[in-house]
């Protein structure tokens, strides 16, 4: 998560304490294999990399100014144009081709620039995890935060406030962040059941063990009480 925390502003209104806005975003890439590599530059996917709105709205658009991507300094013979990407208006994405994976950095700017840019990283996926699997002609590389804006200045919180439909027609991400959230709430309520059971079936054990260290103390103390009425 990223918090802004920015100093007070002349031309933004001033801080509107307690105040926390939160604006969750989602970024990363998608990458399409050519099936072969390209024989003029040696290039095998495209790629898209992107920042967009979590939600069907255009709230990130009305408070973005611009948006950076930068791209490692020595590449060589990998990028055909300059390192370093500005996108002023939406979607806010580059799409470029290319063969290896890297890391991109991605600099958020906000209309009031008393608010602090963000700076994401993420590095660029073109290859399946699995390189025993069959091969995809499409690779995702996705993931869901959120921007937090605590005491934002008063120009902020009416731009963070004001928001409208994206698009008229279906909505989704490449990857489906609430099904995704479902598995992995799964996954913890199953291990928390399974981690429950574990607790209780070392407690029956400690408890059943510690009856037999009682037994076998018993049984030593009666054993000598007896050696001590035979030597009497």
């Amino acid at each position: 998560m990223f918090k802004r925390m920015a100093e007070f502003g002349p031309d933004s209104g001033g801080r509107v304490k307690g105040v926390t806005i939160v604006k969750p975003i989602v970024f990363g890439n998608v990458a399409r294999y050519f099936g072969k590599k390209r024989e003029d530059d040696g290039h095998t996917h495209q790629w898209t990399v992107y920042v967009k709105p979590y939600r069907n709205e255009v709230d990130s658009y009305l408070f973005l100014r611009i948006l950076t991507f930068y791209f490692p300094l020595k590449f060589p013979g990998y990028l055909r144009e300059p390192f370093k990407r500005l996108v002023t208006k939406p979607p806010y994405e580059i799409t470029e081709t290319g063969w290896g994976e890297f890391e991109i950095i991605i600099k958020i700017f906000f209309i009031d620039p008393n608010e602090r840019p963000v700076t994401l990283y993420h590095l660029l996926k073109l290859f399946q995890s699995d390189s025993s699997a069959m091969p995809k002609k499409t690779v995702v590389s996705e993931f869901y935060d959120e921007m937090i804006f605590q005491d934002p200045t008063a120009m902020m919180q009416q731009l963070l406030n004001t928001t409208r439909q994206l698009t008229l027609g279906a909505y989704k991400h490449e990857t489906e962040f609430s099904e995704l959230e479902l598995r992995t709430r799964e996954k913890v309520e199953a291990a928390k059941k399974k981690t429950s059971l574990e607790i209780s079936e070392l407690k029956e054990r400690l408890k059943a063990s510690r009856e037999n260290i009682n037994f076998l103390k018993g049984e030593i103390r009666r054993l000598e009480e007896e050696d001590q009425m035979k030597d009497h």
